[in-house]
């Protein structure tokens, strides 16, 4: 099999915002996808290494910021390169609180999602969260960024935590 049709399929690019307790972090992501639509219901891929999973297990909650194409590298590098581990990723970021109380990153979205965790499940290397919308907003008109613009235009790059990292 070749591993690469797997970059066909299409994704979006997204900021994922959790909390513990007062604490908050983010990360991004590629992997969020709507699942009903009456009740709302949305799911996200998180890789069990990173300390945003263990906040979401904890306090059953994430925001989906969804980035525009206008999203810099250094604002997608600062959430999906860097640990919350070891420093405050929203420092100097443009960003508030929701009625979650989970963080949504306002800067370069296009809008915004809020959810409360109602399952989750083993996925190997991930923990795919389903959550029940509870906040949404439209930002902006401007076009959102795929990962595949992502890839090409922007130049980006993929962890080796993200559910689409090719090794080579």
């Amino acid at each position: 099999m070749n591993p690469q049709v797997l970059h066909k399929i299409t994704y979006g690019m997204y900021i994922i915002g959790c909390k513990d307790g007062e604490k908050i972090n983010g990360q991004a992501a590629n992997t969020v996808f709507q699942i009903t639509s009456e009740p709302q219901t949305i799911a996200i891929s998180i890789n069990k290494q990173n300390l945003s999973c263990g906040y979401i297990q904890k306090d059953k909650v994430f925001t989906v910021s969804i980035l525009s194409r206008e999203a810099t590298l250094k604002l997608i590098g600062n959430f999906g390169f860097k640990s919350g581990r070891s420093g405050d990723k929203f420092v100097g970021i443009n960003y508030k609180k929701g009625e979650t109380g989970a963080p949504i990153v306002l800067e370069n979205a296009v809008g915004y999602l809020e959810a409360k965790v109602i399952n989750s499940f083993d996925a190997g290397t991930h923990i795919v969260f389903t959550g029940e919308v509870v906040a949404g907003e439209i930002l902006t008109e401007v076009e959102p960024m795929t990962y595949d613009y992502y890839h090409k235009v922007k130049r980006g790059t993929s962890p080796k935590t993200a559910p689409t990292y090719i090794g080579g």
